[in-house]
């Protein structure tokens, strides 16, 4: 006697395309961290409708960051969809031991964060929003101010506009046309023995 039955596996069509390429979702790398939730309120005809807005931190530890906001009608679908963009939109900035390589200020809306390089084991001196930032793009050692509206989000999106303007001590003399200079053990090297 025949078996006429199929199992599920057999029944499924196979995926064409791109998707072929890639059938699990891939593990999303470095980490995430929620900074502000909200609760919103639209009145209606019939009474309010509430919804969640989710302000989201995504890095990977070295020198990437992003943050986005995401609005659903429940909490984890806006963080979600908040992580979701951050990761679309990550920035890279250089970091020079464990902190950045100068002085420098971020401006958001009306809010402002002044930031500067710190001595190694002084730690992450910022606030809330400023330190979520700094602790996923692996900053350890940093000492920041908040100046002006203490908005999350604007806090948050002015940080990530100072780390847009660091540059590197290379990237600065590449701009300047200057080669840099080769360490004197290099140009005296040892003449080969014949």
């Amino acid at each position: 006697m025949i078996n006429t039955e199929t199992t599920k596996k057999e029944n499924k069509r196979e995926s064409k395309g791109r998707r072929a390429e890639f059938p699990g979702r891939r593990a999303e790398e470095g980490s995430m961290t929620v900074v502000n939730v909200a609760r919103t309120a639209k009145v209606v005809k019939g009474g309010k409708r509430f919804g969640f807005r989710a302000l989201v931190v995504v890095g990977n530890g070295s020198g990437k960051v992003g943050a986005a906001i995401g609005k659903a009608n429940q909490v984890q679908l806006a963080i979600n969809k908040a992580e979701s963009h951050a990761r679309k939109h990550m920035i890279t900035f250089p970091v020079i031991n464990e902190t950045i390589p100068h002085e420098t200020i971020g401006k958001f809306g009306a809010s402002s964060v002044w930031m500067q390089p710190a001595a190694p084991g002084s730690g992450v001196i910022a606030g809330a929003g400023a330190r979520a930032v700094f602790e996923a793009g692996g900053i350890k050692n940093i000492l920041s101010k908040s100046l002006g509206s203490t908005n999350a989000c604007n806090l948050v999106y002015a940080t990530l506009e100072a780390l847009k303007t660091l540059k590197s001590r290379a990237a600065v003399e590449a701009l300047k046309g200057k080669n840099t200079p080769v360490p004197a053990a290099a140009e005296t090297a040892p003449a080969e023995v014949k």
